[in-house]
């Protein structure tokens, strides 16, 4: 493997995200040149010279392999989690070493678990650049870098096909330069639509811009404490309903819907089953909540249901009311959204509703064949005929993700915390989901973690960003010979 070359393409990403650090240093600047300019200014400048000595030193030499393309991917990951934590170290306050690689590990896996206790504190630079983060790693700080590389041939070929899954691209139907810009035009042009209708509600340009980009990302990340809750407001919670149950849905199904073309949401079994649990669940969570008394109209009961339901199974994790004091009913409602989550080729993470129809497809295939053993049964996805490879690997991967979850619950426990805690903050940083309940509940926050325990919570979190797989790799050495 050309390790040369390699770093030449990680450090592309890596003036790539020099570029949004300047972005934050002129919104410092025009806040009044606030405290995160200085710490802004200096880490833009000492990313951007990172990225560019293997531009100079190192010269391009043909197309990458499979193998390379995978390093590039994985350490381009790695090298933005590292970068993105300077700003945070320079700047200080709350983070030290180890809540800043959380709070930046979070961030580009639009995770949007925190540490801070007091994240208005933060001046408006720090702010966007939190923001800035986890909108890069909404689309990928891969597939960013792509859209400005346009002189790749094969290379940009292997690099997608290494970030994208398998299902991811079921629904693409385009060479690979089209695919980028389609997920760029949809990314983009749903963060604007959600910026400007957040602003009509009622937030600041600056409030609208922030909780757009999050909510595009499937992040969660707020520039206020008590999340969208300190807002109290309807008109802004259903804007970001709608944009957050959009943002989990295929890419690639809203560019066809929006241009006319036939294989569009309306046709779309993965897209009516993502639907059907968001509007079963809050149904059922709803009425958990007025049968209890929590909330005086059925209405009221259901506002907060629905807003909740539809932040965790796309994995954004904003929050409107402190869900640990709901019902076990509705508790146990959400930690399967929070565990399903929404599509493949969005921005959510999670094991994804495509798997889980695919895994109860061949429940029911396997009954099926035990009553006709000699039947030759074929399992469909979307009209899409599933190959046993496919089929297999989505076995391995629900397999691999609760093992992970297991372990995650196990060292959760191991560090002190409570079995909710543990547990359900095993789902939240696997599933680059943000809240779970207990003592990292949805009015919460990660920073009373033991320094192991956040260490490892953003572990899970490049796990789940990365599917699980992309990074086991690196732990099997031979691999790489």
């Amino acid at each position: 493997m050309r390790v040369d070359l390699v770093l030449r393409y990680v450090g592309v990403v890596m003036l790539f995200i020099a570029g949004f650090m300047m972005l934050a240093v002129g919104i410092s600047y025009a806040s009044g040149a606030d405290s995160a300019f200085y710490p802004l200014l200096l880490s833009a400048l000492l990313t951007a010279l990172l990225g560019a000595f293997p531009q100079i030193f190192v010269d391009r030499k043909g197309q990458l392999s499979t193998k390379e393309g995978f390093a590039v991917v994985v350490g381009s990951w790695l090298v933005a989690c590292v970068v993105g934590m300077f700003p945070y170290l320079i700047w200080g306050g709350e983070f030290n070493l180890m809540n800043a690689w959380f709070e930046s590990v979070s961030g580009f896996t639009t995770t949007g678990a925190t540490v801070l206790d007091d994240i208005e504190e933060l001046p408006r630079g720090m702010q966007f650049w939190r923001m800035a983060t986890t909108w890069i790693g909404g689309m990928g700080v891969v597939m960013f870098a792509l859209v400005i590389l346009p002189s790749m041939g094969r290379s940009k070929m292997t690099l997608s096909n290494v970030e994208m899954s398998t299902l991811a691209k079921e629904n693409f139907r385009y060479r690979t330069q089209i695919i980028v810009q389609i997920l760029l035009v949809v990314y983009v042009g749903l963060t604007i639509l959600s910026t400007v209708l957040l602003k009509l509600a009622g937030m600041n340009w600056f409030d609208a811009l922030c909780h757009g980009m999050s909510a595009a990302a499937t992040s969660g990340f707020s520039t206020k404490n008590a999340s969208i809750a300190h807002f109290n407001s309807p008109l802004i919670e259903t804007i970001l309903i709608g944009t957050m149950l959009v943002a989990g849905i295929h890419f690639g199904l809203i560019y066809a819907t929006v241009t006319g073309k036939r294989n569009n949401l309306f046709r779309s079994e993965v897209t009516r089953c993502y639907l059907g649990i968001v509007a079963g669940l809050s149904v059922l969570v709803a009425a958990s909540l007025f049968a209890a008394g929590l909330y005086p109209t059925l209405s009221a009961s259901f506002r907060h249901a629905f807003f909740q339901v539809a932040s965790l199974i796309s994995t954004t994790g904003f929050a409107t009311a402190d869900t640990n004091v709901w019902t076990p009913f509705a508790v146990v409602l959400l930690i399967f959204a929070s565990l399903v989550c929404g599509c493949a080729g969005s921005t959510s993470g999670g094991i994804k509703v495509n798997r889980l129809v695919l895994a109860v497809k061949m429940m029911l295939a396997r009954m099926k064949q035990q009553r006709h053993p000699n039947a030759v049964i074929r399992i469909r996805l979307d009209g899409v005929m599933q190959e046993n490879d496919m089929l297999h690997a989505v076995t391995v991967f629900i397999v691999a993700y609760m093992m992970l979850l297991f372990i995650g619950s196990l060292v959760g426990t191991l560090c002190g915390l409570d079995p909710t805690t543990a547990f359900t903050g095993s789902i939240a940083c696997l599933g680059n989901v943000g809240p779970g309940f207990g003592a990292v509940g949805s009015m919460d926050n990660f920073g009373a973690m033991p320094a192991f325990m956040k260490g490892f919570d953003a572990l899970l979190m490049l796990f789940g960003r990365l599917e699980i797989f992309g990074l086991i790799q690196l732990f099997f050495m031979k691999w790489w010979r």
